[in-house]
């Protein structure tokens, strides 16, 4: 009995311990997972509050299609008219609240009706050619799907009143309230940054009794929109990016400083572990060697489009105002520059300025350097430092 109850602890240990194991597989799984998303080097593109807003007005045409029986296929065209306002929140995908209207004529039960309308939609909206390309907002030619809900009103129905409707125990409904749901496609071409031209159709979908009646043996009353008219761009057509890995080189070569100085410690640490060891100690002469300074090795960088020194980077201020106090003699040129893909080269001349004075601005109020050994430098993105494009968004220090 012992022996079996023995056995079956070993088994349950066995079975946890497997258990363990594989959690530990996952986990591991896991986390080469995160890594690997972290790593991912594309760019983000998102939009700013005030950025991407539309207005859109238009006109065109409307035809509906409603009372499918054979005998009522007379269909008409009447005019409609359209407006909407909306916001692209990144360079693929914008809502918008739209609006038509309009009168529309249509056959049932063998006569001839007419009804007003107006109805209003949320609308989501899919730039296809910025999902599928390069994000372009200057591109002349775009297709833009949409699907949309919303709701809708007919009103001043006229014609006969003896139509067959079952579902209203006879009666003749004068107004109608609807939620239809639709789909549609915008194609858009551009005039200039600040004005579209577009054209879209929609179809919408209504239940049995958009049209003030219900016949037939189809439960689905529908209406086709087509329109053209212009959109106004509010507030500019940009789109803000980052990139996660933009500073993956800068991070780099603060990791190999680092490393670097563990070195030096170490070896430091084996020279005085040695001269320790040395038993007696010998005499400690005094010898009078030439005062050198450290290198001046601090950067300050900044973000796209910034000249704002961020609390990461202040960190390398102090380290530049420390360096000057123990070199009371030395001076320093504080250079600003920008990157090259960014803006245009005279504003980034200016960019590359501000940044520089926000610096000079913060040794001096901040860390009491003197002004006179401070001067500035404005490079722009006419001169690159670096290579890698995103590195030269930076203030660099030299001795003068």
């Amino acid at each position: 009995m012992k022996k079996n109850i023995l056995l079956s602890f070993a088994a349950c240990g066995a079975m946890l311990l497997s258990a363990n194991e594989a959690k530990a597989q996952e986990a591991v799984v896991v986390e080469d997972i995160v890594f690997g998303e972290v790593a991912e080097c594309t760019d983000h593109y998102y939009s700013q509050k005030k950025d991407n807003w539309f207005i859109q007005v238009g006109a065109g045409m409307e035809f509906p299609i409603v009372e499918h029986a054979p005998h009522s296929a007379t269909r008409h065209i009447t005019a409609a008219y359209g407006a909407g306002f909306g916001k692209w929140f990144s360079p693929y995908l914008a809502w918008r609240l739209s609006a038509q209207g309009g009168a529309y004529h249509f056959n049932a039960s063998g006569a001839y009706r007419k009804a007003k309308f107006v109805n209003a939609n949320i609308d989501l909206m899919w730039d296809m050619f910025n999902s599928f390309g390069n994000v372009n907002t200057k591109r002349v030619f775009s297709m833009v799907p949409f699907v949309g809900v919303g709701g809708s009103y007919s009103w001043d129905f006229t014609g006969p009143t003896d139509a067959y409707t079952p579902e209203n125990k006879g009666r003749h409904k004068t107004k109608v309230w609807q939620v239809p749901v639709s789909v549609g496609l915008q194609l858009r071409f551009r005039l200039s940054s600040v004005v579209d031209f577009f054209a879209e159709g929609r179809y919408s979908f209504y239940g049995d009794t958009f049209d003030g009646i219900a016949y037939g043996t189809n439960s689905i009353d529908m209406n086709l929109t087509a329109m053209g008219g212009f959109t106004f761009n509010i507030g500019g057509k940009n789109f803000k990016s980052f990139n996660p890995c933009s500073y993956l080189g800068y991070i780099n070569q603060l990791n190999g400083q680092v490393n670097d100085l563990r070195g030096e410690l170490a070896a430091t640490g084996a020279a005085l572990a040695a001269a320790e060891a040395q038993l007696p100690c010998p005499e400690v002469v005094a010898v009078e060697c030439p005062e050198v300074g450290a290198p001046l090795m601090s950067t300050v960088r900044f973000t796209i489009n910034s000249a704002k020194i961020t609390s990461m980077e202040a960190v390398n201020v102090y380290n530049t105002a420390q360096w000057m106090k123990a070199n009371p003699d030395a001076k320093v040129i504080v250079k600003g520059y920008a990157d090259k893909d960014t803006g245009t080269a005279a504003y980034n001349m200016k960019l590359s300025e501000r940044r520089a004075q926000n610096v000079y601005n913060m040794l001096v109020n901040e860390y009491g350097i003197d002004a006179n050994r401070l001067t500035i430098k404005a490079e722009g993105s006419d001169s690159q430092i670096y290579d890698t494009n995103n590195w030269n968004r930076i203030v660099i220090f030299s001795q003068d």
